[in-house]
């Protein structure tokens, strides 16, 4: 039974072009699939869809798609540096980057036969058996959704903390306030909203030279920072990889230390961004996961090396994070004094929201996707194309309403707000291991098809499987966990049960109604489309 046989009949589309034989490549089913060259359209049908957007995304605007890496940085520096101290900065950040290659391989292994705008959340249904599908599609799209939201809102709230950061280093006498924040938040969340109502190809445009912005500010920042600081004042290798503090009050100082996780999962989480517009890239089966795993490798190497200059050159760490509450802009203003680090700062700025730019863009392809296949109970309304953009500007604004009331936490509490920070990479991240171990548990089962892509790990991917949901479910237990001691209102990590509610919320609309109308992923082919691809599977 094909793919496009299990899911339901579309609508009256017109045909999809699959001319033009895709060169077979085995895989452990014995099913074929392109190798040299990919049909996109071909490999989409046989999925069961069709697709509404244009493909305007090469293999250098995947790329930029997925790096996020300096801005991440800059806004999460002062966690693990406050909470642990420089160690926890070093060495959390290189446990983080090497477990994380678990994580980056196995959702590109899984997006490289899944090459959709659902992205691991359509995956994850076709992983399963289809008694399963509607409950395991429901889980995982509303996992992801919730994490990809709360990764455009800590982005967002970042990017307005550096901003107003700045100001505070030219104005000394500024004082940050809460409603400061959240209207300049608001006001970047609707720029965002407007430039992703763009077409697809001004999208590409826009995010083609963002990789060589984001390494190059990083390569400048570094040699920078070495060559602004005086041998004499940079701290030596038994400090930063040794000295470590309690800044969280929990008697542990281990656990202190690990606290250091938020940062480097917090910047290598939404792996998956890529993949919520595979439908928008050429050669999607292949750039997708290549640019998902490279992208965390570069960031990886590249950002473990950037936290080491920052904490050499760091100074008085007891000083930081300073009046502007960013360490890393701290520590630029130290070393290059206020003109200096305003030029490289503004970079950062820029980066940062190229980052909301491509975070939101996933997002609504992702909302579009779940809306399309009838998983909201908004008649489809969220799934609807512009007809003049050929892109979803009505999920990109719920994207956008919703990010503004994450954003009103504010005025409750920072606690609460930094608390999306780790909800992002909580809810995100238990969302990717829900595809990977479906894989396992159901391969072979009669009704569960798993065709490798392009992109496949053979006989190691079993053992990198493992390795990345023990990980997941380590890292997740600990940004999950309340950062100070003792636990207050105030200080309590509401991450969990946010995430918690949230999903039970979905679960409880799920049993009482959404069973009823949703069944998991659903085609848009029509039955000619489908009897039209019969001979390519």
């Amino acid at each position: 039974m094909s793919d496009a046989e299990k899911y339901g009949d579309g609508g009256d589309t017109p045909l999809p072009q699959l001319s033009g034989a895709v060169t077979p490549m085995e895989g452990n089913n014995g099913a074929a699939l392109g190798k040299g060259s990919v049909d996109d359209e071909v490999l989409l049908a046989k999925l069961g869809y069709k697709s509404e957007f244009m493909r305007e995304f090469g293999n250098l605007e995947t790329f930029s798609f997925a790096m996020s890496m300096t801005a991440s940085i800059a806004t999460t520096f002062t966690t693990p540096l406050t909470y642990g101290g420089v160690a926890s900065v070093v060495w959390c950040w290189l446990a983080g980057s090497i477990m994380n290659i678990s994580l980056g391989a196995s959702i590109a292994e899984i997006v490289s036969a899944y090459p959709t705008a659902g992205g691991l959340y359509t995956a994850s249904a076709a992983l399963v058996p289809r008694t399963y599908r509607p409950i395991v599609g429901w889980v995982t799209g509303y996992l992801n959704i919730l994490g990809q939201v709360a990764g455009v809102a800590s982005t967002e709230w970042g990017l307005s903390g550096m901003i107003l950061g700045a100001v505070v280093i030219c104005r000394e006498t500024y004082v940050i306030e809460v409603w400061h924040q959240f209207l300049l938040f608001c006001g970047l969340l609707v720029m965002h909203g407007l430039l992703n109502s763009l077409p697809t190809a001004g999208l590409a445009r826009l995010t083609r030279y963002f990789v060589f912005i984001n390494i190059g500010s990083a390569i400048i920042i570094i040699i920078t920072l070495l060559a602004c600081t005086p041998r004499s004042e940079m701290h030596p290798g038994s400090y930063i990889f040794t000295e470590t503090i309690n800044g969280t009050g929990w008697p542990s100082n281990g656990l202190a230390v690990l606290m250091g996780l938020l940062s480097v999962q917090w910047t290598m989480t939404d792996y998956d961004a890529a993949a919520h517009i595979s439908e928008e890239v050429h050669r999607a089966a292949i750039a997708a996961p290549v640019a998902i795993f490279v992208a965390v490798l570069n960031t990886g190497a590249i950002g473990w090396i950037l936290n080491i200059v920052l904490c050499v050159t760091a100074g008085d760490v007891s000083e930081l994070p300073g009046p502007s509450g960013n360490a890393f802009l701290g520590i630029m203003y130290l070393r290059m004094g206020k003109a200096g680090a305003m030029v490289l700062w503004s970079f950062v700025c820029l980066i940062a929201a190229f980052t909301v730019q491509t975070a939101l863009q996933a997002n609504s392809r992702t909302v579009f996707a779940f809306s399309r296949d009838g998983a909201f109970p908004d008649r489809g309304l969220f799934g609807r194309m512009n007809q003049t953009t050929r892109t979803p500007v009505i999920a990109v604004w719920v994207v956008v309403a919703i990010s503004v009331l994450m954003g009103v936490l504010a005025f409750a509490s920072l606690t609460a707000v930094n608390a999306i920070f780790s909800m992002c990479a909580v809810a995100l991240d238990l969302s990717y291991i829900i595809p990977v171990i479906c894989r396992r548990i159901f391969d072979g089962h009669e009704e569960v098809n798993f065709t490798p892509g392009p992109f496949y790990m053979r006989g190691w991917g079993l053992y990198v499987n493992i390795i990345m949901v023990v990980w997941t479910l380590f890292e997740v237990t600990i940004l999950a966990f309340p950062a100070s001691w003792p636990l207050t209102w105030d200080t309590f990590n509401y991450s969990a049960p946010i995430t918690g509610a949230v999903m039970a919320l979905s679960l409880v609309w799920y049993f009482a109604a959404g069973r009823r109308y949703y069944d998991g992923p659903k085609s848009n082919l029509s039955t000619e489309q489908k009897a039209a691809i019969e001979p390519e599977l």
